[in-house]
């Protein structure tokens, strides 16, 4: 998948959790999320986004993605 659709879904979903008060609490369940719906594949393709410096990722989507494990993918 094209990173710009990645970065556009993550950024999407982290909006969606910006008007949680409880900054800990919507990092989680953006990384649930991320966990849940998006395949291995996907999530590999985010996290080695974000280590190159993540441009363009929301600051709560960015921490949830930062947090995720990494995703055997083989």
């Amino acid at each position: 998948m094209h990173i710009e659709n990645l970065i556009k879904m993550a950024n999407q979903i982290g909006q969606f959790f910006d008007a949680d008060p409880d900054h800990a609490l919507a990092v989680e369940e953006i990384r649930q999320h991320l966990i849940k719906f998006w395949a291995p594949q996907m999530r590999k393709q985010i996290q080695d986004y974000v280590l190159a410096g993540g441009e363009g990722i929301g600051a709560r989507a960015k921490e949830a993605i930062e947090t995720l494990p990494t995703p055997v993918v083989g």
